[in-house]
C-alpha cells in the first residue's frame, strides 16, 4: 500500500517556507582590528594634543595676530594689512631678510659638506673611531652660551689666538671678526658650521651604514677608482639622507636665532640681525607684537615655499 507524505507547513506544499533568522556575526577578525585601532590611537593622541595646544593653536593665533595691533595691554585692534604694508616699507626688515638668507646661502652648503666628510672619515673601522665620533658630536649638545664666550674670546682682535696665528703667518691687518660689521656673519657662520656638522654628521653615518657593500665590490672590479665610486655609489644612495638633512639644515638656517643672539647680539649694528632675532626685539623688547606676528608670518611662508620647491626638486630628480 503506497504510503503518501503529507507536508504539514504552513500553507501546503506550495506554500512559502517560514522566514530563517538573521544572526549577526562579526568577521574573523574584526575585534582585533579595532583593539590595534584603539592602541594606535592611544600612541597617536598624546602626540597629537600636544601638537595642537603647543602649535597648531599658537599658529592659527599668530595669522589672526598679524592682522591687528596688540601690545600685551587691552583688546588687540583689527587693521587689515597695515603690518604688512608697513613690513614691506621697512629698511630694517629688508636688512634682516637680506642677513639671513646670507647665513642661509652659505650656512647650508659648508655645513652639508663638512658633515658629509667628517661622516665619510669616520666611516672606516679604525681603532677608537666611537671616540672621534663622541667628540665630533660633542659640541651640538654643549650649552650655547659656553660655545659663545669661547669663540668670542678666540675671534678677539687684539688677544684672540685667531689673530694671534694670522699674524704670525705675515697678515698685517687681520679680519675683527665678531668686531666688524664686515666679518661678523662670516665669524657666526664659522661657530654654527663647527657646532651643527656633528649632528648631521651621525645622520650621513647611517646612511653610508646603509650603502651595499657589493656595490663597492662590483665598482672596484669594474676598475672605479675612489672618486668615481664615491660619485656614482655614495652619493645616489645617500640621496634620501641627503634630501632629509637639506630640509631639515635649510628649516634651521632660516630661525637661527640662539647662536647669534648670545654672540653678537644683532651687531656691529645691524650687520647679524636676522628675522627671528627683529621678531624677538619688536615683541618682546618693543612690544608690537602685531607687527611681530606679521613678520613671523613671512618668516613662515618663506620657510614653507623653499620646503615645497626642494620636494619638488627631489621628486623632479628621481622621476
Amino acid at each position: 500500500m503506497a504510503t503518501i507524505a503529507v507536508d504539514d507547513r504552513p500553507g501546503g506544499p506550495s506554500g512559502p517556507a517560514p522566514a530563517t533568522p538573521r544572526t549577526s556575526r562579526r568577521r574573523p577578525g574584526s575585534r582585533l582590528k579595532l583593539r590595534n585601532t584603539l592602541i594606535g590611537w592611544s600612541f597617536i593622541l598624546p602626540n597629537f594634543l600636544g601638537f595642537a595646544v603647543l602649535t597648531l593653536v599658537p599658529v592659527i593665533t599668530l595669522f589672526y595676530m598679524s592682522f591687528t595691533s596688540w601690545n600685551v595691554f587691552g583688546v588687540a585692534e583689527w587693521i587689515g594689512l597695515d603690518n604688512f604694508t608697513r613690513m614691506v616699507q621697512d629698511a630694517s626688515y629688508h636688512k634682516a631678510l637680506f642677513n639671513t638668507v646670507y647665513y642661509a646661502a652659505i650656512h647650508i652648503p659648508l655645513t652639508l659638506v663638512a658633515s658629509l666628510s667628517l661622516a665619510l672619515l669616520l666611516n672606516r673601522k679604525l681603532r677608537g673611531v666611537a671616540f672621534f665620533r663622541t667628540v665630533a658630536f660633542f659640541p651640538y649638545i654643549t650649552s650655547i652660551v659656553a660655545i659663545a664666550v669661547v669663540w668670542n674670546m678666540l675671534f678677539s682682535p687684539e688677544f684672540g689666538p685667531i689673530n694671534q696665528f694670522l699674524g704670525s703667518l705675515g697678515i698685517a691687518n687681520p679680519p675683527g671678526w665678531t668686531m666688524s660689521a664686515d666679518w661678523s656673519m662670516p665669524a657666526v657662520i664659522l661657530v654654527s658650521t663647527w657646532r651643527d656638522m656633528g649632528y648631521y654628521m651621525l645622520l650621513f653615518l647611517a646612511g653610508l651604514q646603509t650603502v651595499p657593500g657589493e656595490l663597492y665590490e662590483a665598482a672596484r672590479v669594474d676598475g672605479a677608482n675612489a672618486w668615481q665610486r664615491f660619485w656614482n655609489v655614495t652619493i645616489p644612495c645617500l640621496r634620501p639622507t641627503t634630501f632629509f638633512v637639506t630640509v631639515m639644515l635649510t628649516i634651521n638656517s632660516f630661525k637661527i636665532f640662539d647662536l647669534i643672539l648670545v654672540m653678537t647680539n644683532g651687531g656691529p649694528g645691524q650687520s647679524t640681525l636676522v628675522l627671528s632675532q627683529y621678531i624677538y626685539v619688536k615683541g618682546f623688547v618693543e612690544n608690537q607684537f602685531g607687527y611681530a606676528s606679521a613678520v613671523a608670518v613671512s618668516l613662515f611662508m618663506i620657510c614653507i615655499a623653499v620646503t615645497i620647491f626642494q620636494f619638488l626638486w627631489n621628486r623632479r630628480r628621481d622621476a
